[in-house]
């Protein structure tokens, strides 16, 4: 199924992704909520799953904010409208929630984090705010208006008092009533809000953007144990300073390619992405990969039992490419292959199911075998 509607992903990508806001109108036509407000409220009961109540009129002042788990009494004292639950990650728990983040692999998967739904009753809304990431937010059931404003840094005055972050200035440039399959794709740092008109469910399509010193810090990390005690600042083009205690423009810059040389290296770059970017959402709730021993035998028999297999809905998979390797990534861990492995691991990490045929008759080098038998044991592949 196409999402763009009218446009397509070139134009998108080229035109809009990251740049400014597009509605489009019947993205998926005639789209059904997935579950009913009642399920996601159950699913805010469960102590695993993260969900947030926020209300604009509340006991302790406006926007109001509560983390679940919730309990039906926390239901039951809520006013009649003016508040919003949000619950996070609902494609690690409903499958086919997981299969609608698939029409939206035309960004890298690997960015794509998680599909979050909001219920709100009449006005509900989480205030005039601001991402710092990418959105698709999609109407799945009655309607919610949308307001789009200016773009935001950190730097944006936001109203003191609540607990959520809710701009003091919001400087509305356009605005738009979203019907049931309707989408609209918002850039990180635009102000938004949307309100809705009376009942209403909204699901909301974020993406992975990690800040930079996240990203230093991990290639840091990675390029440490490659540094010998001969990597060192030097400055052999060294001239005579008018001041002996002036650390000059010259020295910075002499640092600046000292640095920039020890993380130099496309392979390392490209794990730091892959290690960061297949971490699990919620580490204690995840299956994590582990390297065993199996028996290939066992690993056909386990496959066997079943004819379609998948991912596990918190497995995240990536791969990189090398002149004389693979890099597999899956849970912030990374397994180097043969290059000749190239098109199985794509395929694995492209596909989200897998007939048993094709693993057993795909995994035939012996570092894929031992590769598809741990995913299959530690339970990153499932039978479906």
């Amino acid at each position: 199924m196409h999402v763009l509607g009218h446009l397509s992903v070139d134009e998108f990508l080229r035109d809009y992704w990251q740049k400014k806001p597009v509605l489009i109108r019947q993205a998926i036509p005639g789209f059904k909520p997935l579950l009913a407000a009642d399920e996601l409220a159950g699913l805010s009961l469960e102590e695993d799953i993260e969900s947030r109540l926020i209300v604009e009129e509340g006991a302790t002042g406006p926007w109001e904010v509560k983390k679940g788990p919730f309990t039906e009494t926390d239901y039951r004292d809520l006013p009649h409208n003016k508040w919003t639950l949000l619950v996070q990650a609902v494609d690690q728990w409903v499958p086919e929630a997981a299969e609608l983040l698939e029409h939206f692999r035309f960004i890298p998967s690997w960015r794509i984090d998680d599909l979050m739904i909001s219920y709100a009753t009449d006005g509900g809304s989480v205030g005039p705010h601001w991402d710092q990431y990418d959105v698709f937010l999609l109407q799945a059931e009655g309607q919610r208006e949308w307001r789009v404003g200016q773009m935001c840094t950190e730097k944006s005055s936001i109203l003191e008092g609540p607990s959520v972050k809710i701009l003091a200035d919001f400087e509305e440039n356009d605005r738009w009533i979203l019907e049931p399959g309707d989408m609209l794709y918002l850039p990180p740092g635009l102000a938004h809000w949307g309100i809705s008109q009376g009942e209403c469910m909204t699901y909301s399509i974020g993406f992975r953007a990690p800040s930079s010193s996240e990203l230093l810090e991990r290639a840091i990390d990675s390029a440490l144990p490659q540094l010998t005690e001969d990597d060192r600042y030097s400055d052999p083009d060294l001239s005579i300073q008018s001041s002996p205690s002036e650390i000059t423009g010259h020295a910075a810059e002499r640092l600046k390619s000292l640095l920039i040389k020890a993380i130099d290296n496309p392979a390392l770059l490209k794990a730091t992405l892959g290690q960061l970017m297949t971490e699990a959402k919620y580490d204690e709730q995840a299956p994590v990969y582990e390297v065993t021993d199996h028996d290939w035998a066992d690993t056909v028999n386990t496959l066997q039992e079943a004819d379609q297999w998948g991912r596990h809905p918190q497995a995240r998979f990536a791969y990189s490419i090398d002149d004389s390797s693979v890099a597999f990534y899956c849970q912030g861990e990374v397994v180097r292959l043969p290059v000749s492995c190239c098109d199985t691991i794509k395929q694995l990490c492209d596909s989200p199911y897998f007939d048993s045929e094709w693993l057993i008759g795909s995994f035939v080098e012996p570092e894929t075998k031992n590769l598809l038998s741990n995913l299959i044991f530690c339970d990153l592949i499932v039978a479906i």
